[in-house]
């Protein structure tokens, strides 16, 4: 079986199209890799990315994406609800077929090293390629600091694992990893409570005691003004989205707040979508041999 990999890079532009088409261009250029997705928001000002192929290609792939974002970005200038690094905040690979976990890790510090060297920026692992238990998780090295502590945090507790321990104003630095596939999953509220999405996020997060394998922040949005709670889902398999969409309409009702809508960034697996048809239709035993065009692909 042909090795397949995954790479979902996160860049710090959701607002100039020319330049989230640029990027989108560069991906898209490079044999072997197919681009299947990508995802802008103004009010995050960031821009997700979904691409997979052979993980020489994807790598290749990854590269350009860095060019044309450090080329065209400058956080000096950036501000947007997420937090974030630098003008490319993330770079995850995810091993999808005919490749190992193991193998996608000693693929994210190759790339991590390579970009550091290349572009003089600072880098951090993260999950299965972090090198420092206090980096598994992505806001534990991002969300407290975020780019405008980075400088200070330097010479402390953000020593990078690759390039110089120097602050690179114009990018910022980057957070590579190697981990699963995780959704990111929004529910927007009608109100611009913000202390109430970000009470619901503290409560339905797994660091808190909330659901097992989800990570969760509160964001206020403004075309138009509504509060979203923002989600990261690590394991369907133990926290379904019907179950997160469940807990956040309860806390909201209890508040007086209805939903609004549900905002997936990026792909997700068939079968996370055929949970929550199962729980919508409370169908018993709902695979995907239940579904035509799936069982075409067998």
């Amino acid at each position: 079986m042909p090795a397949l990999v995954e790479c979902v890079p996160n860049i710090s532009e959701g607002r100039r199209a020319e330049v989230i088409s640029q990027v989108a261009a560069a991906i898209a250029a490079v044999p072997g890799v197919r681009l299947l997705d990508q995802t802008s928001d103004a009010d995050h000002h960031r821009s997700v990315f979904t691409f997979a192929g052979d993980p020489e290609a994807v790598v290749s792939a990854a590269h350009a994406l860095v060019d044309v974002s450090l080329r065209e970005i400058d956080m000096r200038a950036h501000k947007g609800e997420h937090p974030r690094l630098g003008a490319v905040d993330v770079v995850p690979f995810v091993p999808i077929s005919g490749i190992s976990m193991e193998e996608c890790v000693a693929l994210a510090h190759r790339f991590g090293r390579e970009v550091a060297q290349r572009h003089g920026v600072p880098v951090y692992f993260y999950a299965n390629a972090a090198l420092r238990p206090e980096r598994m998780k992505l806001g534990d090295i991002r969300n407290k600091v975020q780019y405008e502590g980075l400088a200070e945090a330097l010479a402390t507790t953000h020593v990078p694992d690759a390039g110089p321990a120097r602050f690179n104003e114009r990018a910022g630095a980057i957070v590579v990893g190697a981990r699963p596939f995780l959704i990111a999953f929004n529910i927007e509220l009608d109100t611009t409570d913000l202390a109430l999405a970000k009470r619901i996020a503290k409560e339905i997060r797994e660091s808190s005691g909330g659901l097992p394998a989800i990570q969760a922040l509160g964001f206020a949005l403004k075309g138009p003004p509504r509060v979203q709670v923002s989600m990261n889902v690590l394991d369907y398999n133990k926290t379904s989205l019907a179950t997160v969409w469940r807990e956040v309409e309860t806390r909201a009702a209890a508040a007086g707040v209805r939903v609004l809508r549900g905002e997936l960034i990026g792909l997700i697996p068939l079968g996370a979508a055929l949970q929550v048809t199962a729980s919508a239709l409370k169908l018993d035993g709902f695979d995907r041999a239940r579904v035509i065009e799936a069982r075409f692909l067998e």
